[in-house]
């Protein structure tokens, strides 16, 4: 929740021209609600993707508030599921994301799915049974034919927002599992291609640790990706 309609515009700006020249990563934006649509035109022609931070499962109704993924796909192609934040500030359950993934999915939307224990879960050795529940009940129903639209992003809730990163070994261990609960989903091909993102506290001083592992593809990033020229620290580190 950063970012007047005018400041995401600013931001969308600086962003294009500090990372105009890395033509090798994807670089995505996620702007509050208010200005998906300014951002989406600020970006036109650029490269740079539009995503949502979140969307409903239903296309209408009396859901006073809400943004359906027909709303989110006038201007977005991709939208943000299950972020820890929803889930733990807004009681966002496993069956939800699995609704609002299906929901993105029909929408032809591509639906970063996050994913992450709490330091609670952690503490009590249930990171990995708590993610891969989260990754089974996610996808639960999703087809063979849409792996490929989906993206995975792991991020531990104790690490988002704190400034506490989950140390660059065990994101990549965990970011395996999740690797190979898809490959167990969806078949190895698939798994090898779908995205899997390393997110909480990435910063320009670490994240060239966490890209360097084989099973983190990219990362999922807060805070420092609301000035524009750390967040092409982080671009340039994946370009």
């Amino acid at each position: 929740m950063h970012t007047t309609v005018a400041e995401a515009r600013d931001l969308a700006a600086a962003v294009i021209s500090a990372t105009a020249d890395m033509a090798g990563a994807d670089v995505l934006l996620a702007p509050p609600f208010t200005a998906l649509a300014d951002v989406s035109r600020s970006v036109a022609g650029s490269g740079i993707l539009v995503a949502a931070q979140d969307c409903h499962w239903a296309d209408q109704g009396a859901f006073t508030g809400a943004i359906s993924p027909a709303m989110v796909a006038e201007w977005a192609t991709h939208v943000i599921l299950g972020h820890s934040e929803r889930r733990a500030l807004f009681g966002d359950t496993d069956d939800e994301v699995n609704r609002k993934v299906h929901a993105a999915l029909g929408h032809g939307l591509a639906p970063i799915a996050c994913v992450g224990e709490s330091e609670a879960q952690r503490d009590a050795g249930d990171a990995d049974s708590v993610v891969a529940a989260q990754i089974d009940a996610a996808l639960a129903g999703v087809a063979d034919s849409e792996a490929l639209r989906l993206t995975l992003a792991y991020e531990p809730v104790w690490a988002i927002g704190t400034g506490r990163a989950c140390d660059k070994g065990e994101a990549a261990r965990v970011c395996a599992l999740v690797r190979s609960r898809l490959a167990a989903r969806f078949g190895a091909d698939a798994a090898a291609r779908i995205r899997v993102l390393y997110g909480g506290s990435v910063k320009p001083k670490n994240v060239n640790g966490y890209l360097a592992a084989d099973d983190i593809d990219g990362a999922l990033v807060g805070g420092a990706s609301l000035a524009a020229e750390s967040f092409a620290s982080l671009v340039a580190a994946a370009s």
